[in-house]
């Protein structure tokens, strides 16, 4: 009895015992493959023999003309196959150049034509139910061949390559962790040692090469040398990158077990794999199409499978919460999705379609247009597929029943009269970035077009007019009243697939997946369809964007221009001043200054990306993003530097009396900003809300913000940065305006799974709406008066005197905070309702009615007037000093943990606060004392003292230490700020002046407590012993 064989060639052995069922197995015959599967290979694979593959051609002979025997023998005698001649060698030439030139996915589905004969190369998977077509796929042969020997100059060979009907698809290369190889070692193989010149490694040829050892996978869809780029293939382990420890083998044995599988792998060549052509633009600008090989990465293949398996499991009228990171692919994954629903049989009867059209939503045109074009690329869909540019495409798809329809979630209101009842069709609704696409009156419209709720006719053939002729009024406005609620609801004739890396808590309650965890409700995305943001950066298909985050601070006095001091409301004022001062010509110089600055010195002079970095300047408004446009474009052309700004913003603005576009001032087409960004001399794209979401550049690598962010706008931003590109290694964020712990906290919320915790409390709107019945600022009479005349179509000038005599009571009756409430609440119950309609099983007709009313009387409402104390206090005052300073660089580290989300507050009305008149020198005071710093004898010296030396010795403190290895952050916060108190302290004589600020001056003590505690503080480890570097290297 021998010991365990733990080499290489071991695990080759396991993976073809495993695929073939047996060891060795007998060479394959074309009366082998003419039998039932079950005769010739329990695992469904056959082991092919190197001697049978043809370098010349790249092909296993003698499996392609058995699969051809047994499967087309009038084609083998026409062709001459038979015999080893001159026409045989003309067929295979013929077959390696249609795969050459085709891709070896497309040759395998369609087959190819040679002299007088089609011949078909591969028989498809089955429909439920057929027969025939299962006999005809069980004559497939899948085969897997050892050291397959690839080139005619070298004696190179493969460790295994997978063929079907002796076209080859996979390459694997195997290493072994117990011998001192890992998959990195196999993939420098890859890299080095298998020539993208070899027939068998050029685009196309196979669908992906594969490395793998016995713990992890990847694979590369295109051979290119060293720049081969290969991506991880691994199941995912603890929400993040790896494969999970395997009780019953090898870690990575889900390949050959699940992936490899006949059935598995017939499925990725004819639904995942395709050459598509994608149009790139060179260094000038000119487009040129370049072939790209697709494969699916292993949470993609995971989630369409799951898709497709619950949606036949349930039926239709389901939902479902996907939460994919940015750069999980989603866009590929869609376009999966969609054409496979497309082909998905009903359970209970495998002869019809389970769903009449998939619709996909968006709620961007860029987005829009960019799905469309991922769907269509796949040329198996193309006929079936259609992209609604407008209202009347998308009613004529409708009606037409088009298989797949990419469109905007706004279109729907524009068809909806016209439309007619499609509520006996069949509905998946694939719905992305769901965070944003669902909810309000558009996607209610959307569900009357698709539910049939809205024109449709009622059993005797009436429409609602003749209906309300005919029948008593409250019966009509109750019948109308029962259509709005079922419109609200999510329709039962459609399925929902709602994808979002951001799920809020809406999106989770509305298409999470429910389940009681204890005595609590949760909702969240099922863990089959959840890829994180840790798994993405850890497998790098994105970047950490918060890895390299520098705040920077602004500090800035203004003094008093007039003699008197009158007197202002003092927070307006101080808000006013901030922006004023942030706005301001010098301060917006300043700021420019520093980035272009840090881009020349520290992105483009360090290469990044190899030299094509380029940056994005985040701008609070269209105003201050011109500014910025101007004040960078001028120091560019001071400093002569050969880049160039480009600015963004949708409209036009005045400027100096003018109406300027975008394409005025950039000098060419809006449409053509993304291209001129990627070409030089443009380095610099200043926005303001144009491109924060849905920009998709891998070359962005630096981000200057001036703008404050907060949630999921600060993660939606901030992340255009993490797009991977090969030579892509870092990101970098230099932040003027925001604090960097919220930064920090929006992206905790994403970071792994997001799970709502409770439900909504729909009795909250019985409250509402009591305390607005309260406020008798309606009657429900003047409610029930007013929906009925809406609903039966009446003038104009009938709704307005019953919403007039309400304002009056609002008006007249109401003080101001009680006006500022009953407003506050009128709105929550209009935005709670909208929500929660769509969720309950239940529907309420006065809270129905209550909403339309609502609806009418909101914008007629005045706002209680409200003097602006703060008025003027601009025209008092100018800037007397501004400057800026880095902070310490953070890297910011989140918690490995799922974050909780609480459920939709139903929210209620506020009051209004009174204002806290001071006067101007007081808030100059407060303002400077804020803002403005404190002028240092020694200011290079107490630099220095506070960015480098009290960091490094508040970090070396033992309880501090043990507090951050040991406990929560509030208890290291607790240990921290007594640590900086002992250290400033011992620092009392000599640096007297600090200790005096530190005491004294209570924001400079905030400030400094927070930045100190900011670069030293690590959660779980003990802080390293070198000081930290302040600064950026400016």
């Amino acid at each position: 009895m021998g010991v365990t064989d733990t080499s290489e060639k071991a695990l080759e052995a396991l993976i073809v015992r495993h695929l073939t069922g047996m060891g060795e197995t007998p060479p394959v015959t074309a009366q082998s493959a003419a039998e039932p599967l079950a005769v010739y290979a329990p695992g469904g694979y056959v082991q092919g023999r190197a001697s049978d593959y043809n370098r010349d051609v790249a092909l296993d002979v003698a499996q392609l003309l058995a699969f051809l025997q047994a499967t087309q023998p009038e084609v083998v005698e026409t062709l001459e196959l038979a015999a080893d001649g001159i026409k045989r060698t003309q067929f295979l030439h013929r077959l390696q150049g249609e795969i050459t030139k085709r891709g070896v996915v497309d040759v395998l589905r369609k087959g190819v034509s040679h002299g007088p004969v089609h011949v078909d190369l591969y028989k498809l998977l089955p429909t439920p139910g057929n027969a025939a077509a299962a006999d005809a796929f069980g004559k497939n042969i899948f085969s897997v061949t050892r050291q397959v020997r690839y080139s005619n100059d070298s004696g190179n060979e493969l460790d295994l390559v997978i063929f079907i009907n002796g076209l080859p698809v996979l390459t694997f290369e195997l290493k072994n962790s117990l011998t001192k190889q890992t998959l990195a070692d196999a993939i420098v193989q890859y890299q080095t040692t298998r020539s993208p010149q070899e027939l068998l490694f050029q685009l196309g040829r196979c669908v992906a090469h594969i490395a793998v050892d016995d713990a992890e996978a990847a694979f590369c869809t295109e051979l290119k040398g060293k720049a081969s780029w290969f991506l991880p293939f691994n199941q995912g382990y603890n929400s993040g990158a790896g494969n999970p420890p395997n009780p019953n083998g090898l870690k990575t044995d889900y390949l050959w077990k699940e992936v490899l599988t006949r059935e598995s792998l017939a499925n990725i060549i004819e639904s995942f794999a395709q050459v598509v052509e994608e149009e790139e633009a060179d260094a000038s600008g000119k487009k040129r199409k370049k072939r790209k090989q697709i494969f699916p990465r292993f949470h993609q293949l995971r989630t369409v499978r799951a898709l497709l398996r619950r949606a036949r499991e349930d039926g239709v009228g389901q939902r479902y919460l996907i939460q994919h990171s940015a750069g999980s692919g989603k866009s590929n994954t869609i376009a999966w999705l969609a054409h496979q629903l497309v082909e998905l049989r009903r359970k209970d009867d495998p002869l019809t379609a389970q769903f009449d059209s998939i619709i996909v939503i968006t709620d961007r045109r860029a987005l829009d247009t960019q799905i469309a074009r991922t769907i269509k690329g796949y040329d198996h869909v193309a006929a079936i597929f259609g992209h609604s540019d407008n209202a009347q495409e998308l009613r004529e798809y409708l009606r037409r029943g088009k298989k797949i329809i990419v469109t905007t979630v706004q279109k729907f209101p524009f068809i909806l009269d016209e439309l007619g009842d499609l509520s006996g069709k069949r509905f998946a609704l694939l719905i992305d970035e769901a965070h944003s696409s669902q909810g309000g009156k558009t996607t209610a419209r959307m569900h009357e077009a698709l539910g049939g709720k809205a024109a449709a006719p009622d059993a005797s053939g009436q429409d609602a007019e003749e209906a309300f002729e005919e029948d008593s009024t409250q019966d009509a406005v109750n019948a109308e009243i029962e259509k709005r609620i079922a419109s609200r609801k999510l329709l039962a004739n459609a399925s929902y697939f709602a994808f979002t890396a951001t799920p809020k808590n809406k999106t989770l309650e509305l298409f999470g997946e429910k389940t009681v965890v204890g005595d609590k409700v949760q909702f969240r995305s099922p863990e089959e369809l959840t890829y994180t943001t840790k798994q993405a950066i850890q497998e790098k298909f994105i970047l950490d964007v918060v890895e390299n985050y520098t705040p920077y601070d602004s500090f800035y006095q203004v003094a008093k221009t007039v003699e008197d001091d009158p007197e202002f409301d003092k927070v307006k004022a101080l808000k006013k001043i901030r922006h004023y001062v942030e706005s301001h010509d010098k301060a917006i110089r300043r700021k420019a200054e520093i980035m272009v600055d840090h881009f020349v010195a520290q992105v483009a002079g360090k290469q990044k990306i190899g030299g094509k970095a380029r940056a994005m300047i985040v701008c609070n408004g269209i105003a201050r993003a011109i500014d910025y446009w101007r004040e960078v474009s001028d120091y560019l052309t001071q400093i002569k530097s050969p880049y160039k700004a480009i600015v963004a913003y949708s409209g036009d603005f005045e400027i100096g009396g003018q109406k300027k576009t975008e394409a005025d001032l950039n000098g060419f087409p809006s449409k053509d900003i993304p291209a001129r960004f990627k070409q030089d001399p443009y380095r610099f794209l200043i926005v303001a809300n144009k491109f924060v979401t849905g920009f998709d550049e891998p070359l962005l690598h630096t981000m200057y913000v001036d703008k404050p962010l907060a949630g999921v706008l600060a993660v939606q931003t901030l992340s255009r940065l993490n797009r991977a590109h090969p030579q892509k290694h870092d990101t970098f964020v230099l932040d003027f305006a925001d604090n960097a712990e919220a930064v920090k906290a929006a992206f905790q919320d994403y970071y792994r799974a997001t799970i709502q915790t409770g439900e909504t409390d729909a009795n909250k709107l019985h409250d509402l709406k009591a305390e607005l019945d309260g406020q008798q600022v309606y009657s429900w009479q003047q409610v029930e008066d007013l929906v009925a005349l809406y609903l039966s179509g009446a003038d104009r000038d009938k709704l307005d005197p019953i919403l007039d005599a309400c304002v009056a009571e609002y008006t007249d009756k109401l003080g101001e905070d009680d006006q500022v409430k009953f407003k506050g609440k009128a709105k929550a119950f209009v935005r709670s309702y909208g929500f929660l309609a769509a969720i309950l099983s239940y529907g309420h007709p006065a809270w129905e009615k209550l909403s339309i009313f609502l609806n009418f009387l909101i914008p007629k409402l005045p706002a209680p007037k409200e003097e602006d104390l703060s008025k003027g206090v601009l025209e008092t005052i100018d800037m007397d000093s501004y400057r800026v300073e880095a902070r310490a660089a953070l890297k910011m580290a989140m918690d490995d943990a799922d974050a909780t989300v609480e459920p939709v507050p139903p929210g209620s009305g506020g009051g209004k606060g009174e204002p806290d008149i001071d006067k101007l020198s007081a808030i100059i005071k407060t303002f400077n004392d804020l803002f403005g710093n404190i002028e240092w004898k020694d200011e290079d010296k107490i630099r220095k003292v506070i960015t480098e030396e009290i960091p490094a010795r508040v970090a070396q403190d033992k309880a501090y230490q043990n507090a951050q290895a040991n406990s929560d952050k509030q208890n290291a916060k607790l240990e921290h700020d007594k640590a900086l108190n002992r250290v400033v302290l011992e620092l009392l004589s000599d640096h007297t002046e600090l200790f005096k600020q530190f005491s004294d001056n209570p924001n400079f003590k905030r400030w400094l407590t927070d930045m100190v505690f900011d670069v030293t503080y690590q959660p779980g480890a003990v802080p390293p012993k070198a000081p930290p570097q302040a600064g950026v290297g400016l």
